[in-house]
């Protein structure tokens, strides 16, 4: 999620592109919040860990 969010960041970046910047921005955030999570042994969803 975080690696998707970075290519969505670098395409709105690069293209001009508002809510792809947008999208970018919150799903690198979700995905630092679910790999702390993780990390810390939280089960998130049903699952005990994130890649």
């Amino acid at each position: 999620m975080i690696i998707l969010g970075v290519i969505l960041l670098v395409i709105g970046l690069v293209a001009g592109i508002g809510i792809l910047w947008t999208i970018g921005i919150v799903l690198v955030a979700i995905g630092v919040v679910l790999w702390i999570l993780g990390a810390v042994g939280h089960a998130v969803g049903g699952r005990r860990h994130y890649w």
